[in-house]
């Protein structure tokens, strides 16, 4: 059974001058255009995956492209215009993806990216985007280790921190104190779970757990000091922005690497400053 906004192995049941035309069950004979089939050749019975969705005049057609977010997921579209029925976002299809007013948090502009979750208009088999994202996350408690590895988007900014998009699922938030490094709206990038809330939200960190990263560091900076002909003049009285365009770490996991040094007896402390012991 075919169904707008799924992918679907159908039949050539007609070949035209403008395209192929394949069986879509009851959905009737979906044209795919001519521009869809590049060199390749197609008879009457060939089998074809394609994808489904609705032209201008709300008509089932098929594409052999992918979208770049499929319905039924999350994910970052780049606003192509703004116009007065909403924004047009790139989505990878010969059809623009439609951005309601009513779907709309803040004002997308042209060539900027948001975070959407594509999904059907709910009065037709139109499919459109919203930025409504939160209501589709969380509909299962979140399983992950503290410490797990997770990819994230970034979809608002508040005043507590920044509001994330854990795999796509569930929702997260890194707190705006523990974030050292300027993050936007769409950003995509790694964290690390360090809670699992019982509200099935995750709190999460930019930087890993435990030794492994203070042991990394470590090495970063006997390394530096090496360079340094043994001295720099960084130690944990330097504020924390600083510390974080040198390391991108928190001052928290720079204090125990340098802490971990000296009881190492590998470097001292000449405030400001840290040395190298030579041995």
């Amino acid at each position: 059974m075919a169904h707008i906004g799924e992918t679907a192995s159908l039949e050539v049941v007609r070949v035209s001058k403008i395209g192929l035309f394949l069986d879509g069950g009851d959905l009737g004979e979906i044209l795919l255009p001519n521009n869809e089939l590049g060199t390749d050749r197609f008879r009457e019975g060939d089998f074809i995956d394609v994808f489904l969705y609705c032209d201008s005049e709300d008509r089932p057609i098929a594409t052999r492209k992918t979208p770049t977010v499929h319905p039924g997921k999350i994910g970052v579209l780049r606003v192509i215009e703004t116009t007065p029925i909403g924004a047009f976002l790139d989505w990878g299809l010969p059809k623009d993806l439609l951005l309601p007013f009513r779907e709309q948090r803040g004002k997308p502009r042209g060539g900027h990216s948001v975070v959407v979750y594509v999904a059907s208009d709910g009065t037709s088999d139109r499919i459109i985007a919203t930025q409504r994202v939160e209501k589709f996350l969380g509909a299962e408690a979140p399983r992950y280790e503290i410490g797990q590895e997770v990819d994230i988007i970034i979809h608002a900014i508040t005043d507590m921190g920044y509001k994330a998009v854990v795999d796509g699922r569930f929702s997260g938030l890194l707190f705006q104190n523990e974030v050292f490094r300027k993050l936007r709206h769409a950003d995509c990038i790694k964290a690390y779970v360090t809670d699992v809330r019982s509200d099935w939200k995750v709190d999460l960190s930019l930087y890993p757990p435990g030794r492994t990263g203070v042991e990394n560091l470590e090495e970063r900076i006997l390394v530096e000091l090496e360079k340094r002909d043994g001295f720099w003049e960084i130690d944990d009285s330097t504020p924390a922005e600083e510390i974080h365009q040198e390391f991108g770490v928190s001052k928290k996991v720079f204090k125990k690497a340098t802490g971990s040094l000296f009881k190492a007896r590998k470097i001292t402390f000449e405030r400001p400053g840290i040395r190298l012991i030579e041995g």
